[in-house]
């Protein structure tokens, strides 16, 4: 009897100990969970469109994961997802002169993209919310559901917003930004 009470006791100590853990994770455990590649790209773009690094850094690693050659089954493709209309239609609004679908995998043109229509999407809507929800599900939706005063309608938008800004959180505490 003596031992199970023993066992009991170290398990739930070691339970204790993990859930700690898991909910206050220490800077260099998060930096592990969740890289910052290309962080000079991160920072600069971020500097460079007045966002915050850490949301920036939260939307690359839930769109990609930090993989620069990701493409969706929808045709968004690199670090940020963008879809090449999208991507294109950033490209003549910015001043360039040639767009090229695998300028989409250069991760350096895919940050300056993203981290424009980001900034636009902040913009719009002043709402960082609604500039995720944008950013996730259209400017469309989001302008209906404004439009007729309700909150983000899907729940893989909900989703997404909210794990965006858990990561913004997590980027701003393990990098610093």
């Amino acid at each position: 009897m003596r031992r199970v009470v023993t066992v009991a006791v170290l398990v739930l100590t070691l339970g204790v100990g993990l859930a700690y853990f898991w909910g206050h994770q220490p800077a260099w455990f998060e930096r592990i969970r969740y890289p910052l590649h290309y962080e000079q790209i991160v920072r600069g773009h971020a500097k460079n469109y007045d966002l915050d690094p850490a949301l920036l850094a939260a939307v690359i690693y839930q769109e990609s994961k930090f993989q620069a050659d990701a493409k969706s089954s929808s045709g968004a493709i690199g670090l940020m997802q963008l879809t090449p209309q999208t991507a294109e239609g950033i490209a003549i609004r910015t001043g360039g002169s040639r767009f090229r679908l695998s300028d989409l995998y250069n991760p350096e043109i895919n940050v300056r993209y993203g981290s424009w229509y980001l900034r636009h999407l902040l913009d719009k809507y002043g709402d960082e919310k609604d500039a995720l929800a944008a950013y996730n599900a259209g400017q469309q939706n989001v302008d209906e559901w404004r439009a007729e005063g309700k909150d983000i309608q899907f729940p893989e938008t909900r989703a997404y917003v909210k794990r965006v800004e858990h990561l913004k959180h997590v980027y701003a505490r393990a990098y610093d930004l």
